[in-house]
């Protein structure tokens, strides 16, 4: 047998009839071979002297098949052809299959033969398939396919490119690509078909925009294989074009990438205002060409919206592709409702999106509230409209509004799915910051109510402060300040800071400030306020660890305590782990204050030092949180240096030195909460202190009496003598008694008249209600009857009994 088997398609895509590989035979009338090609012995293998004037039946038909055989001859002789599959024997008697194509053929003589082509049944199977494949791919074929020669002019086109196109397939011959396209998407496909046809290197699902002339406003994507046809001498034909619709599947796969991009974009910050923003970056101009986001007003300040959602919106952010949207749309920060019959007030009302895929004048409400609005959008080209609610967890919290008006497609149903799962994105984002909103406003309600509003007057210092609370991600901390007036005109300044962030540290910083006054009040030195303070710190810990162990405990807390005295310049400072103070003098040099840093409070059982020191008139005094000087990622040392060069000056006021060092400390909001108080110290006038040592005798308080009676005469106090002589004389006797020693008795005229009797005694009194029949207990009882306020403080080796009584205005006025 030679050369039998079946040769590949690639290899062998010739036709099986062809003149060059079939193989021939002619039959007489009674079937004798009277001819015989050399392919039909390349086929069968037998030689033409072998079956020359033999029968078929004698050389090429296995008895088992006459009948086959003779079924074949008659269909063929009743129909002057036949075509079809028959067995034949080969040289070696092997069955072989081989496809026929029978033909009656006449003689001059008039004589009948019968031509017969031949091939096996293998390439003729095979040449079936190939043409069945191309007539499927020009017939019936979604693909489209077009066959271009290579001037890139059209040869065919199959139906799919024929409705595609939106044209007869047969009217597509000799057209180019920029009959039926837009000139951009006309230019990207030749050129890369031309480099197809240059250099032979196939394209393979090249995906591009096409926008045919007809529809111009219909978005479509195709994708495009293309592969250059040569004949088999290599001259090149054309170009066959490959064509898919995948408009579906690029807009699927652009929708997942948006929605990933917006789940990455969309909520990066704690920031409602910021949120809103980002979902506008997110969907402009991917999704729509221009976008507006509004919230309902108390959503922007934290709080819960009404439930049927009546209340006015605020236009949180905006975004276009067009400058000119500007003119149509709300700016940021108006605040405003929407008419009843508008599509953004149905949204709200009915909870639902509102798609209006082509916008007319006339054929909607959305504009009904502004017709010169109207006007400029549909001047401006706005064709399409979407409005979603922002809703979570079942609370309506906005809407977002978007625009078409540079993209010629309007919205679809694809389109608001993607816009409402943009939406509903941020939405949550949206609903967790205006909750971690609400909890930061009341945690900085809570703080500042517990800070001190305004700051009074003192004789003793000019006071001014800054509290900035830290950036909103951080929380509100737990720095805290206060001037506390104290016995003797004497002034405590206070700034402290709680380590931590939040509600919990805002409580804390309440509780160490009431404790802080409280304490102050005991005319305690600063570093006995600090030792107590430690203690309290300590004890609230040990207590909180006891009661709540998921709470956050207090771990730490810091502390600076200074006391002022305008009579003496004395000034008393202690600091627990604060930061040390800083002095201007009236000179303007700038010395930091060289205190014992201590322990922060808390640690327990360490003790505290205190720093006393005179300050001149006119000394400024800064007391400050470590936010001011670590802030914009500084160190200590390095913000210190720019605090000094920021209190030189020269200021017109305490205010306006605040603000200096704020700016030039502060360029943005902090990270951490930041305290700043200045105090510029006064002295009082030596003409307003009357001071007397008296002797321990039994005269003493005869003497006080007339000393203080003459005193007051001086001042012009004369109405107040009386009550001050009893006060200064049961003061006095109660030195003499209990303390021995001499006696200081000093007289102080601010505000109020203050009488300060001091001994060498510690032992401290106590207010007791005498009984009828008791002799004594009576003196410090009258002492609080005549007074407004009275108590003891301590100080080295000594204890002061001081009682303050009201002036009137006018008497102020005229001891100024």
């Amino acid at each position: 047998m030679h050369n039998t088997s079946p040769t590949s398609l690639s290899e062998s895509p010739e036709d099986p009839f062809s003149v060059i590989r079939s193989a021939s035979a002619v039959l007489d009338g009674r079937g004798r071979v009277v001819a015989w090609s050399d392919q039909a012995t390349a086929l069968l293998g037998h030689r033409a002297d072998e079956v020359l004037g033999r029968t078929v039946r004698e050389v090429l038909i296995d008895p088992g098949d006459e009948a086959v055989i003779a079924e074949a001859s008659a269909a063929c002789v009743r129909d002057d052809g036949w075509f079809g599959l028959l067995p034949v024997r080969d040289r070696d008697g092997n069955r072989v299959y081989v496809g026929f194509r029978a033909r009656r053929v006449r003689r001059l003589d008039s004589t009948v033969e019968w031509l017969l082509v031949g091939s096996l049944a293998e390439y003729i199977t095979q040449w079936e398939i190939d043409r069945a494949v191309l007539d499927g791919f020009f017939s019936r074929s979604p693909v489209g396919v077009a066959v271009l020669g290579p001037d890139l002019r059209i040869l065919r086109v199959n139906r799919a490119i024929a409705r595609f196109g939106g044209l007869p397939a047969e009217a597509y011959r000799g057209l180019r690509t920029a009959d039926f396209l837009l000139g951009l998407d006309t230019d990207l496909v030749e050129e890369r078909l031309r480099r197809v046809l240059e250099t032979g290197r196939p394209m393979i699902f090249a995906e591009q925009p096409c926008r045919l002339l007809r529809d111009p406003r219909k978005e479509l994507f195709v994708s495009v294989s293309a592969f250059r046809m040569q004949d088999p001498s290599g001259r090149v034909l054309g170009v066959t074009e490959i064509v898919e619709d995948v408009t579906d599947r690029h807009r699927a796969r652009r929708r997942l990438a948006l929605l990933s991009e917006a789940g990455a974009r969309i909520g990066s910050t704690l920031d409602v205002a910021r949120t809103a923003h980002e979902l506008a970056e997110a969907a402009v101009p991917e999704l729509a060409d221009a976008l507006s986001v509004d919230l309902l007003e108390p959503v922007t300040r934290g709080e819960e919206p009404a439930p049927d959602a009546t209340d006015p919106v605020l236009r949180m952010a905006v975004r276009s592709i067009r400058p000119e949207a500007q003119q149509v749309m709300y700016p940021v920060g108006h605040l405003f409702s929407f008419p009843e019959d508008t599509g953004p007030a149905r949204c709200l009302a009915e909870r639902r999106p509102i798609l209006q895929p082509t916008l007319q004048e006339g054929n909607s409400g959305w504009f009904s509230a502004d017709s010169a609005r109207a006007e400029r959008a549909l001047t401006m080209g706005v064709h399409s409209l979407m409005v979603v609610p922002l809703a979570a967890r079942g609370v309506i919290l906005g809407l977002v509004c978007l625009w078409r008006s540079q993209r010629p497609e309007p919205f679809e149903e694809d389109d608001l799915t993607l816009a409402e799962e943009f939406a509903s994105r941020a939405a949550v984002c949206i609903d967790n910051a205006r909750r971690y909103t609400q909890q930061h406003n009341a945690a900085e309600a809570l703080q500042r109510s517990l800070l001190p509003s305004e700051v009074p007057e003192h004789p003793a210092v000019e006071t001014a402060h800054r509290y900035l609370p830290a950036h909103i991600s951080a929380g509100v901390g737990g720095d805290w300040f206060d001037v506390i007036p104290l016995s003797g005109v004497r002034v405590a300044l206070v700034v402290g800071d709680v380590v931590g962030h939040g509600m919990h540290a805002s409580a804390t910083m309440g509780r160490l400030r009431a404790a802080v006054r409280t304490l102050a009040f005991l005319d305690l030195a600063p570093d006995e306020v600090l030792a107590r303070l430690d203690d309290l710190v300590d004890q609230l810990a040990t207590e909180q660890l006891q009661t709540d162990g998921n709470t956050p405990q207090i771990v730490g807390a810091t502390c600076l305590y200074a006391i002022y005295d305008p009579v003496s310049r004395h000034c008393a400072i202690a600091r627990a782990g604060h930061p040390p103070p800083t002095v201007l003098g009236p000179d303007g040099r700038v010395r930091p204050i060289d205190v014992p840093a201590g322990p922060p409070l808390g640690l327990g059982g360490l003790p505290f030092e205190m720093t006393e020191l005179e300050l001149d008139e006119g000394s400024l005094i800064a007391l400050y949180s470590d936010g001011l000087l670590l802030a914009d990622h500084r160190d200590v040392d390095e913000g210190l240096a720019l605090l000094r060069s920021a209190l030189a000056g020269p200021y017109p006021s305490l205010k306006h030195t605040c603000k200096a060092v704020e700016d030039a400390m502060l360029p943005d909001r902090p990270a951490d909460d930041v305290t700043l108080l200045l105090g510029r110290t006064r002295v009082l006038a030596a003409e307003k202190v009357a001071s007397w040592e008296l002797p321990a005798e039994p005269t003493a308080a005869g003497r006080a009496r007339t000393l203080v009676r003459d005193r007051l005469t001086e001042w012009g106090l004369e109405e107040f003598a009386f009550t001050t002589e009893l006060i200064v004389s049961e003061l006095v006797t109660n030195a003499y008694r209990y303390a021995g020693g001499p006696v200081l008795l000093r007289l102080i005229r601010d505000r109020h008249l203050i009488c300060e009797v001091s001994d060498s005694s510690s032992t401290s009194p106590h207010l007791r209600q005498a009984h009828n029949n008791d002799e004594g207990g009576r003196g410090l009882f009258l002492v609080a009857q005549l007074s407004e306020r009275w108590g003891t403080r301590y100080g080295r080796n000594r204890k002061t009994i001081w009682a303050e009584q009201p002036l009137p205005a006018h008497q102020t006025e005229a001891g100024a």
